[in-house]
């Protein structure tokens, strides 16, 4: 009687372990998810922003010559 008592309370507390551990690691994963899309996006706008200012770098060095051939 006491033994499966025993056994009983040994079950549930494996499940509730396992149950943490699946939740902990679904969460992680889910976490690490979304810092993934985190840094995707900041690496896209780091991109954008870079092809912004070579585009700002080549049109001020385009008004640079023009300056210079008016000149």
């Amino acid at each position: 009687m006491i033994m499966d008592m025993m056994m009983l309370v040994l079950m549930v507390m494996m499940m509730v372990v396992l149950v943490k551990i699946t939740t902990m690691m679904i969460i992680g994963v889910l976490i690490i998810d979304v810092m993934m899309m985190m840094m995707m996006m900041m690496m896209m706008m780091m991109m954008m922003m870079m092809m912004m200012m070579m585009m700002m770098m080549m049109m001020m060095m385009m008004m640079m010559m023009m300056m210079m051939m008016m000149r």
